[in-house]
């Protein structure tokens, strides 16, 4: 680009590749153009109408609200309404979408976690509702102070109950693992479980196991999940509500994914990969080797689960290379950078 001065002339960018795009930036549009596979119907969802979102009565008083990528739900009781998180994709459209079901007020909020894609719209609720957060949640909402996601008024540290008529949500924390404070929401009664950024139905996880702070807490998490009698499952993310079966298979995929990275970090060619590697730079001998790990499980993982879920050949390479880094400095599985006898 040129760049006016103040004599009305422009200066033009000299140098190796002048006026050329940056290498990464060219390097990002042949991946975005190289073709991926079909998504499988199992991860297709409804069709988002003109509104911009599908609301479902998925149990008694229960409604699902999805926007084809990202999803939250709330419940009418005797009392009122219980809003869990509020996405700002769908913003004002989850008002919008208790005006079609009820004319009773929000009389509670619930912080399913803080990442501010499931939350950033908090500030929409009344302020006068009380606001449910797991200590973790609470304690880095304060540390952000961020006006869009209000600060909680009703803290625990493992387990709460919210009371109202026949409906009862519990909430329960088991641990690090998307992220601190990032808790089970769950009616009994309507057998409906709500977690957030773990389970992905007919997808596989996002990018880099979704982020996740604690990755053998959020291999967990599936585990535990199927410890809860639900048949309906809010999480967050994806285009369709969940299901028992979509947690096995997500926990079929992660199982797979632990077992060849972990095989991947012993079995990988060392010197052949460092053979083209200035071995002088740190920090390109273990881009080499990770990436070196996460290609060759990608390449066992993506055909056994393209036609499974959908995304496997967008993002099992990224979720093999962040579940290789939490083998090793997790669980201390370290291949050829273990202790030296």
């Amino acid at each position: 680009m040129s760049h006016p001065t103040n004599t009305g002339t422009t200066v033009k960018p000299s140098g190796p590749g002048a006026g050329q795009p940056f290498q990464f930036t060219l390097e990002a549009k042949r991946r975005r153009e190289l073709p991926t596979a079909p998504v499988p119907e199992t991860a297709k969802g409804p069709e988002v109408p003109a509104v911009g979102y599908v609301l479902d009565e998925i149990a008694d008083g229960i409604f699902w609200l999805g926007d084809g990528s990202y999803q939250t739900m709330f419940v009418v009781t005797d009392d009122g309404v219980i809003a869990i998180d509020a996405p700002p994709t769908l913003g004002h459209n989850i008002l919008r979408a208790m005006d079609r079901v009820t004319r009773k007020p929000v009389t509670s909020v619930i912080y399913s976690h803080h990442h501010s894609d499931h939350v950033g719209a908090m500030s929409i609720y009344p302020e006068s509702a009380p606001r449910y957060a797991q200590r973790a949640t609470a304690e880095r909402l304060q540390l952000l102070a961020d006006p869009d996601r209000p600060l909680a008024t009703q803290v625990f540290d493992d387990t709460i109950t919210i009371e109202a008529g026949e409906h009862t949500l519990r909430m329960d924390y088991p641990g690090p693992n998307h992220s601190e404070g990032n808790s089970f929401i769950y009616a009994s009664n309507q057998r409906v479980l709500m977690l957030v950024d773990v389970i992905f139905p007919g997808w596989v996880p996002f990018s880099n196991l979704a982020l996740s702070a604690f990755v053998p807490g959020f291999i967990r998490m599936h585990e535990l999940a199927l410890d809860y009698a639900f048949d309906h499952l809010v999480s967050g993310h994806a285009t369709r509500p969940g299901t028992p079966q979509d947690v096995r298979v997500q926990l079929e995929y992660m199982s797979d994914l632990r077992t060849t990275a972990e095989a991947a970090l012993s079995s990988v060619d060392l010197a052949a990969t460092m053979a083209s590697v200035d071995t002088t730079n740190v920090w390109a001998v273990f881009r080499a080797y990770l990436d070196a790990v996460a290609a060759q499980t990608a390449d066992e993982l993506v055909p056994r689960w393209k036609d499974r879920l959908g995304g496997a050949d967008v993002f099992t390479p990224p979720n093999a290379w962040a579940m290789a880094e939490s083998l090793r400095l997790d669980l201390n599985s370290l291949g050829p950078f273990g202790t030296r006898p």
